[in-house]
């Protein structure tokens, strides 16, 4: 009995196109109401995480909230304004 190898047609599978989460500083929402915006918006990310999140946007206009794929980007973008705070996404180049 022969065992057979059959080739599959190589399918090097191209990953979802990854897309920035961007915060944007402003001057009227206080820095506690940020970071606890932060930790509910994105699970995955932790109390110090956020809070450096929210000082680096705070410092310099603009800080990476996370990288994910477009759909959860755009859900974690609309949540945000949702809440009152400045998001943008960009394609993660």
């Amino acid at each position: 009995m022969s065992v057979e190898t059959i080739e599959k047609p190589s399918t090097s599978r191209k990953l979802a196109p990854r897309y920035r989460v961007l915060l944007h500083n402003d001057d009227y929402n206080p820095m506690e109401h940020v970071v606890r915006v932060l930790l509910t918006t994105v699970p995955s990310l932790t109390q110090p995480q956020a809070v450096s999140i929210m000082m680096e946007a705070h410092t310099n206009g603009l800080a990476l909230v996370i990288t994910c794929a477009q759909e959860h980007a755009e859900f974690y973008c609309e949540t945000l304004k949702s809440h009152g705070l400045t998001s943008t996404i960009e394609p993660d180049e």
